[in-house]
């Protein structure tokens, strides 16, 4: 992880020689100053200026956001838990390639406390919704590329039952839920849902459609950033 202190490239390797880089949720909060907030910077920083393309989910997109200059906070209107509600692309999402795919509004899987406040010079706002001030983004920064999104489209439904019973007494606290055993409750459904996708009447009870159900529309975004900037990059530097 960039956040290590012992962390390296594999000898002779270097950003440049990636066709790209993923980065996904880490439980460091970007607007506090400790050592593994700045390597993480001086990583995303080094990133942008080797020119390979990346792409961030959660804090990833934070990280990328600090990094070019822009600021997070917490959540100002506490925990994104389970799933983040519709979603809408503003006019330079919906022509944007990141959210080619994407209906006019839509669910995604996400869980995080923290929020991008205000994005940087040279960055695009492609969707927000009510709950979260930025949740898809395009930065550009010394000469490199970033797509990035609030939620995370590359984790499956069992994951989002893992982190819900994990963060049980945070969203208890925050007022999202009474008590333990109705976080247990929904995290039962998220569960059965993950094992079943098809079954209509639990998508009904949880309030969800095939953009988070079927696991190819989870995962639009990352199929998205490779084929518009993975592989016309990889292509580039070989030649093809």
């Amino acid at each position: 992880m960039p956040a290590d202190a012992d962390s390296t490239f594999p000898e002779g390797e270097s950003l440049g020689g990636y066709d790209a880089v993923f980065l996904s949720g880490s439980p460091l909060s970007l607007y506090e100053d400790t050592p593994e907030v700045r390597r993480s910077l001086a990583f995303m920083n080094a990133l942008f200026s080797s020119g390979t393309p990346s792409f961030g989910s959660c804090a990833g997109l934070q990280m990328a956001t600090v990094a070019a200059g822009g600021t997070v906070r917490q959540n100002r209107n506490g925990p994104e838990a389970g799933f983040a509600r519709r979603i809408v692309p503003t006019d330079a999402g919906r022509s944007h390639p990141l959210l080619k795919g994407r209906p006019v509004a839509y669910d995604a899987p996400s869980i995080h406390t923290d929020e991008v406040e205000t994005l940087p010079d040279g960055a695009t706002l492609l969707a927000l919704n009510r709950s979260t001030v930025v949740q898809a983004a395009e930065i550009r920064h010394d000469g490199g590329t970033f797509w990035g999104v609030q939620y995370h489209p590359e984790i499956g439904l069992d994951e989002v039952t893992g982190a819900l019973r994990r963060q049980a007494d945070d969203l208890v606290e925050s007022g999202l839920a009474r008590t333990r055993r109705e976080v247990e409750e929904q995290a039962d459904l998220v569960e059965a849902i993950h094992r079943e996708p098809d079954r209509r009447d639990l998508a009904w009870r949880l309030g969800l459609d095939d953009q988070v159900t079927d696991e190819g529309n989870r995962r639009i975004e990352i199929v998205n950033f490779i084929e518009a900037l993975v592989i016309p990059t990889r292509n580039a530097r070989r030649g093809g």
